[in-house]
């Protein structure tokens, strides 16, 4: 069966863009197409339904790329999962279950037995669809850990994949990149890597062609296209390097000066920040993330999201004077909403026995504004809930290892609920339409502005994206050579470019 690995010459240059727009585009060809990634290293994930694998989970950017392809999500696409709990220190999901920690040092030879179930999931994976379009991870050249790589050319060379190099041209430098990229792997590396695609081009593409001429006669190397850069293309992320940036796809007619105003807490290690997407897609509602108390100010919704470190992020928060802030904010009758972790940071206690996620035995105090207490436990809820809440249906997903005790207030969403003051251990909830609607009257309420619900389908709203993307790919790559090369391999003769063509 056919495979074709994107890789990029530097985290967030568009492969996650590249590999959803191939498996969109040859899944309307016909093609039975899956995404696959080694491994991810991201807070950003997702729950896979009964037949995908019964509560496996895997990075968000490979499940929407399942659904880019039309194929159920499942723990094959994503083997590995890494999700950082600290700058040294990242908690590992090894096809879809937690797999225990991995400390930075193990980086280089410390992770053979997660190699081994990165491979076996990609041969079954490949086994059982026509193509299957792979994601690297950062760069291939990153030569300090290509002894242990197994997510770009270390995979490469396994299932002999031809590659494609991705380069963020809006950043400068994409030739150079291009040509870097290629030059500083050994010539068994060089061998597979087929050509290139250029990411995110302003202006007319003419002016680039001189450009693309020569680096195809330096490297031997065709440029499989030019990607335009496009304001509307905003996919679930797994980097949150893509939050500075993050902004709503346009949802029709201007709407004028928001109405409503969204703060999000932009916690060190926040996960699943996917949340708050559909917040961003309505009309009249303006989406920030906050770093500092100031940034709180004047917000009619405060969003504390998850996080991967509850405790230390709330230790975070507080040395900010962000605590401060969430407190008056609610003290003056405004919404504030916690979304699991966040949530456990509203609540009284949250205590952490075993050391889950941080030192054994930690013990400390939350917000204060939810009655709840929160322990940790070293076994991981993973499920796809749904139910009711403010008089609308609700569904969602959980993935944490906090469990919940409510001492008082109402149940919401598998949390509480105390006045404006909202606790929700699902995530994905506001994807609801009926549910976006109701929580964003009851903002509106508090704020004394007028309601009207957009009518905006958060569902339709993605598959235009992903259909956007189709459409680019189809205008702007050559699909017909990237498929022939997904089935041929990479060519024979490739030039080799040195200094790696010396090793």
């Amino acid at each position: 069966m056919s495979a074709l690995l994107v890789a990029g010459t530097t985290s967030d240059a568009g492969k996650t863009i590249v590999t959803t727009a191939l498996c969109r585009a040859f899944a309307r060809r016909g093609v039975r197409v899956a995404p696959f990634k080694a491994q991810n290293m991201s807070n950003n994930s997702m729950v896979c339904t009964a037949s995908g694998g019964g509560g496996a989970e895997i990075g968000r950017a490979q499940w929407i790329q399942s659904v880019a392809a039309g194929v159920e999500p499942e723990a094959a696409m994503n083997p590995v999962l890494l999700k950082p709990g600290g700058d040294r220190r990242s908690h590992v999901v090894v096809m879809g279950r937690p797999g225990g920690t991995i400390d930075s040092k193990d980086f280089v030879g410390g992770r053979t037995h997660l190699r081994d179930a990165a491979y076996a999931a990609f041969d079954d994976l490949r086994s059982r669809h026509e193509l299957v379009v792979v994601e690297g991870a950062g760069s291939p050249a990153e030569i300090n850990l290509r002894e242990g790589d197994y997510v770009n050319m270390g995979l490469a060379q396994h299932g002999r994949i031809p590659t494609i190099v991705v380069g963020d041209i809006d950043r400068g430098g994409v030739f150079a990149a291009l040509f870097g990229t290629v030059a500083l792997l050994d010539k068994a590396d060089q061998s597979l890597v087929a050509g290139f695609v250029v990411n995110k081009f302003r202006g007319d593409v003419s002016l680039l062609r001189p450009g693309l001429e020569e680096i195809r006669a330096l490297t031997g190397r065709e440029v499989y296209g030019v990607l335009p850069w496009h304001p509307d293309l905003w996919l679930d992320s797994e980097d949150a390097l893509d939050l500075a940036g993050r902004r709503a796809p346009d949802t029709g007619p201007d709407q004028g000066a928001a109405r409503l105003r969204v703060a999000v807490v932009r916690l060190p290690r926040i996960s699943n920040f996917t949340d708050v997407d559909a917040l961003g897609i309505e009309p009249g509602v303006d989406v920030t993330f906050a770093s500092d108390a100031r940034a709180l100010a004047g917000a009619d919704l405060v969003v504390l999201p998850g996080t991967r470190a509850t405790i230390e992020d709330l230790a975070w928060l507080r040395s900010r004077g962000m605590d401060r802030a969430v407190l008056d904010h609610a003290a003056a009758g405004k919404p504030v909403l916690g979304i699991c972790g966040g949530f456990q940071m509203l609540g009284r206690r949250i205590v952490d026995p075993a050391g889950v996620e941080g030192a054994a035995g930690a013990d400390v105090a939350g917000l204060g504004l939810l009655d709840v207490t929160t322990t940790f436990d070293a076994d991981k809820v993973l499920r796809l809930p749904t139910g009711t809440a403010l008089g609308q249906p609700a569904h969602g997903y959980e993935i944490h290892h906090g469990r919940i005790t409510r001492h008082g207030g109402d149940e919401f969403l598998g949390g509480a609920r105390a006045g404006s003051v909202f606790g929700t251990m699902w995530h994905g909830s506001l994807e609801g339409d009926e549910l976006r609607g109701a929580l964003l009257a009851e903002v509106s309420a508090a704020a004394g502005v007028p309601y009207e619900p957009s009518g905006v389908s958060f569902s339709v709203m993605r598959e235009r994206r992903l259909d956007l993307l189709g459409d680019l790919a189809e205008e702007h790559l050559d699909l017909d050579a990237l498929l022939a090369l997904a089935t041929d391999g990479a060519p024979d003769g490739l030039a080799m470019l040195e200094p790696g063509a010396s090793r």
